[in-house]
């Protein structure tokens, strides 16, 4: 019994340390894809740039929380849970005030477009 433990053990860290590399993974690409796109709008002189790279910045966040909140199922001591609570907190911090740009500037957008009509 005590053998089955150790491999069921083993697989759930595996599984777990591969979703988490490909959470990390998922993250970095949408950010460099939402880096790559808004540079394209920048050099055609487009508004919604701001919120495009917000929304981008705000779906990557998601993804990297997410792998950090999966590393907490593999943490050993209490130092580790720790600092993850530490860097979970402050990405929600950071997803928080980019959403709330986020609404301001959909908001600013919707005033523009109002004012050209």
């Amino acid at each position: 019994m005590h053998t089955i433990i150790n491999i069921l053990e083993l697989v759930l860290t595996s599984a777990v340390e591969l979703s988490i590399i490909l959470l990390e993974l998922f993250g970095v690409a949408v950010l460099i894809f939402t880096a790559v796109k808004c540079f394209w709008y920048w050099i055609k002189h487009d508004s919604r740039i701001r919120l495009e790279l917000a929304q981008g910045i705000a779906l990557s966040l998601e993804f990297k929380m997410g792998s950090e909140v999966l590393r907490t199922v593999i943490v050993r001591e209490w130092g580790e849970l720790g600092i993850l609570g530490v860097i979970i907190l402050l990405r929600s911090i950071l997803t928080f005030l980019i959403h709330w740009e986020i609404k301001h500037e959909e908001r600013a957008l919707a005033l523009d477009k109002n004012e050209n009509e």
